[in-house]
C-alpha cells in the first residue's frame, strides 16, 4: 500500500510560501560556488550547487515520518573539488562512455582526452561536473524552481560547436523533482546530459548497502558491454538473465551470478532500453526503486531511451562525506536516465547528433513516494 507524503502531516501554507534558500558553499579554485535549497509543501528538500550543476541533498520521509537524505553527498564543495565519483553532477558534454575517445561526424574525426581507461567517460577530465554554472531562481506555478546554464566552447574537452546547456530543477507539492536538460549548439557535436546521483534511500549509507532495495525497470533489453564498458551494438533479450528487472527485484539478488557481463561491470553497469512510451507521448516509466526497510521509493520516469544502472561497484570507502560519513561498497547505486553510451559510434542506436537550429531538450522526473 503507498501512503503518500502528505498524509504523513498536513501541508503547511507557510512552507509553500518559502522562498528559495541560498548560501556560500565552498570555493573551487578563485571562484566561489553557492548552494539553493528547493522546500515543497511536505517538507521535501532539495539542495542543488552551482559547481557541476549538482545535486548535494534530497530529503525524504520514512513511514514514520523522519526526513533523511537519500543521496550521497557532502556538506560543501572542496571535497567535489578534491574528486568524487560524480556524486549528483550534471554529467556532459556526453554521459557514459564513448570509445577510445574518438567518433567522426560529417567526414571529419575527432579525438578526445580519454580518462576511463581507453575511453572518455562523463566529458572527459573537465567535464561540466567540473564547471561553475550560473543560476537563476524562482517560485512558479508548479513549484520552486533552479535554472543553470553552462557555455562549453567550442574545442571544450575536444568537442565541436559552442554549446549552450541549461539544468532546471523543479520541485513541486506532488513529491516529484523534475529534471530538464536542454541544449543548443554553433556546430554539430554529440549531447548526452544525465544527472549522476547516488540513491540510498535507508537514509544511512554508511550501515546499509543498496543490497537489499528493490528495483523495477521498464525494459525488455539491454546493451552488453565489452571488458571495457563500451556496447558491443547488439540490443539483447533480459529474459532469463540477471537483467531481467520487469518484475521487481532484490538489487543483490542475482548480482553474484555467473555472468560474463556482471564480471565486466563488477556488477551492474550497463544501460537498460526503456519500453518505448504509448499515445505518442514521450514520456514513460523508467525504473521503481524501492527500500522496505525504510519504505521510501522513488518512481523514475523520462523522456531518454535509456537508463544506466550503476550498482556502487566502485564505491570503497573514500572520499568521506558529510558529518563524518563513509560510503562503503555497494552503499548506493545510480539511475543515470540517458541516450545509449557510445552511441556516436554506433549507428544502430538513437543518434546523439545535434545541429544548429535544433533544441537537445530531455526531462526526468523522480517521484518520491512512502509506501505503508
Amino acid at each position: 500500500m503507498l501512503l503518500w507524503p502528505l498524509l504523513l502531516g498536513a501541508a503547511s501554507p507557510e512552507h509553500a510560501l518559502e522562498s528559495i534558500g541560498k548560501a556560500p558553499f565552498g570555493r573551487a579554485g578563485d571562484q566561489a560556488v553557492d548552494v539553493y535549497t528547493l522546500t515543497n509543501a511536505h517538507g521535501i528538500e532539495v539542495r542543488i550547487m552551482t559547481y557541476g550543476a549538482a545535486l548535494v541533498s534530497i530529503k525524504t520521509p520514512d513511514r514514520t515520518g523522519r526526513f533523511q537524505n537519500i543521496i550521497l553527498g557532502f556538506d560543501s564543495v572542496e571535497p567535489y573539488v578534491a574528486g568524487v565519483p560524480y556524486f549528483g553532477a550534471t554529467v556532459g558534454r556526453y554521459a557514459n562512455r564513448i570509445a577510445k575517445g574518438r567518433f567522426t561526424l560529417d567526414g571529419k574525426s575527432y579525438q578526445l582526452p580519454v580518462n576511463d581507461g581507453p575511453n572518455i567517460l562523463h566529458g572527459g577530465p573537465r567535464g561540466f561536473d567540473k564547471r561553475i554554472w550560473t543560476a537563476q531562481s524562482q517560485r512558479t506555478s508548479r513549484g520552486q524552481e533552479l535554472r543553470l546554464t553552462y557555455v562549453s566552447a567550442a574545442g571544450e574537452e575536444g568537442f565541436p560547436g559552442e554549446l549552450t546547456a541549461h539544468a532546471v530543477y523543479r520541485l513541486s507539492d506532488d513529491d516529484t523533482l523534475a529534471i530538464e536538460y536542454s541544449a543548443t549548439t554553433t556546430a554539430a557535436t554529440p549531447v548526452n546530459l544525465a544527472n549522476h546521483a547516488y540513491f540510498n534511500l535507508t537514509g544511512d549509507p554508511q550501515h546499509h548497502t543498496i543490497l537489499e532495495h528493490s528495483l523495477r525497470i521498464n525494459a525488455a533489453r539491454f546493451t552488453p558491454v565489452d571488458a571495457t564498458l563500451i556496447p558491443t551494438g547488439e540490443l539483447r533479450a533480459v529474459a532469463g538473465t540477471p537483467f531481467d528487472f520487469r518484475e521487481p527485484h532484490a538489487v543483490g539478488s542475482r548480482i553474484g551470478a555467473n555472468d560474463e557481463q556482471l564480471r565486466f561491470g563488477r556488477g551492474y553497469d550497463h544501460n537498460w532500453v526503456l519500453e518505448p512510451a504509448t499515445g505518442g507521448d514521450r514520456m514513460k516509466l523508467a525504473a521503481v526503486l524501492t527500500d522496505p526497510q525504510s519504505g521510501r521509493e522513488v518512481e523514475v520516469q523520462t523522456t531518454e531511451p535509456g537508463v544506466q544502472f550503476y550498482s556502487g561497484n566502485f564505491l570503497d570507502g573514500k572520499p568521506v562525506g558529510g558529518g563524518g560519513t563513509v560510503f562503503p561498497y555497494r552503499s548506493a547505486l545510480c539511475l543515470e536516465t540517458q541516450h545509449f553510451p557510445d552511441s556516436p559510434n554506433q549507428p544502430g542506436f538513437p543518434t546523439t547528433i545535434l545541429r544548429p537550429g535544433e533544441r537537445y531538450q530531455e526531462t526526468t522526473l523522480l517521484t518520491f513516494r512512502v509506501r505503508k
